[in-house]
């Protein structure tokens, strides 16, 4: 197959497994998902409601986070369509888990720790289960894992988060917490530079915290970030504390590596813009990765380097990172993997034609 550009970086193939493989006498299911967040309910929603009875495997505390995702941190959600007067993170990811099961969905509480995904159908192993020579086998499987901001774990860092430390200014700045207040972001590069700009419209003042004496971002985006009347970029400085009243964030101690000096810097909110992380370590050596871990998917698909594999939400997205991108991304997962059950099934003669999948009408026109 010939190379497909990619949106991250060189080109790749999609590779097509070995067929034949074995099927799991413990458990055998025509769509796995791995991942519990908007991504992977969305995707469940769609194949249960296509009667593809899908296996959602939510996690225990997988990635650091309880099943739901880095949503069941967020306390408001002010910017996901039909929450005109916003919603708490965990309560909209408990109701995107009631729609999974109110058509179908399987849920299982556990953590995928290991796949092989060399052939069809491919097998997997739960926590604990890894030597085991029992298996259980999928014949698509999307991933939904996700992602996790880079935090500095800083004192008082576990005590203010969701309190004042945030790593979306997107999703955060315009809480009331944050309105009319200084405002802090630690983070030298492009994300860091945005994030700061975006946080003027809501801060009264927003310090940027930069441990080198130059900004990693773009010239452009620099330049915006330091002639903006409402910003002052701090040089050479870093966090060490996060001190505030037991409840909410108040000021950050600071210090300057180059002299050594140290200061209080009052302010009610601090934004990190240093990273994230893709919880990719599962399929990293099986998939095709960008250098920075995320899964590469094939250009306005969710189709990843191996046939029958899909990729969903935060896992394969660095750029947007919300929840309703992340939704969108998990339906068009479901979509494709729908497509290629109905088209293997089309093509299987030794299927009669009355337990042949039918597609749902959101696939009318897409075959």
């Amino acid at each position: 197959m010939a190379p497909i550009p990619s949106a991250h970086g060189a080109p790749f193939e999609v590779n097509e497994p070995k067929s034949g493989g074995e099927k799991s006498k413990k458990m055998h299911s025509q769509v796995v998902i791995i991942g519990s967040g908007p991504a992977g309910h969305t995707a469940a929603i769609y194949l249960a409601r296509a009667e593809l009875k899908p296996v959602l495997f939510e996690g225990l505390m997988a990635n650091g986070f309880a099943p739901g995702g880095q949503l069941t941190t967020t306390t408001d959600v002010d910017n996901f369509p039909g929450f005109p007067d916003g919603v708490n993170g965990g309560e909209m990811m408990d109701k995107f888990r009631a729609q999974s099961e109110r058509f179908g969905t399987t849920i299982i509480t556990e953590t995928i720790a290991k796949v092989d995904l060399s052939q069809r159908p491919f097998k997997y192993w739960r926590e604990g289960e890894e030597e085991d020579t029992d298996f259980e086998t999928a014949d698509t499987i999307i991933i939904a894992t996700g992602a996790s901001a880079k935090r500095l774990n800083l004192p008082g860092e576990e005590t203010y988060w969701q309190s004042g430390i945030s790593a979306c200014a997107v999703c955060d700045g315009a809480v009331p917490i944050f309105r009319n207040k200084p405002l802090a972001v630690i983070g030298g590069g492009d994300s860091a530079a945005e994030e700061a700009t975006y946080l003027t419209k809501y801060g009264s003042h927003v310090y940027v915290l930069v441990r080198k004496g130059e900004l990693r971002a773009s010239k452009i985006m620099a330049k915006r970030l330091t002639s903006h009347p409402k910003v002052t970029v701090l040089w050479n400085t870093v966090a060490t504390e996060c001190q505030g009243d037991g409840d909410l964030l108040q000021s950050l101690a600071i210090k300057n590596v180059k002299t050594g000096e140290t200061s209080t810097l009052d302010v009610n909110g601090l934004f990190y813009a240093i990273g994230h992380e893709p919880a990719t370590a599962l399929v990293r050596e099986q998939v095709h990765t960008d250098a920075d871990g995320y899964i590469v998917t094939v250009p306005g698909t969710a189709q990843t380097s191996i046939k029958g594999v899909f990729a969903a939400g935060d896992v394969q997205d660095k750029k947007y990172r919300q929840a309703i991108t992340s939704a969108g991304s998990g339906c068009m997962a479901a979509l494709e993997a729908e497509r290629l059950i109905s088209e293997e099934e089309a093509e299987d003669s030794e299927i009669p034609a009355e337990e042949k999948h039918v597609p749902s009408e959101a696939l009318t026109g897409y075959l």
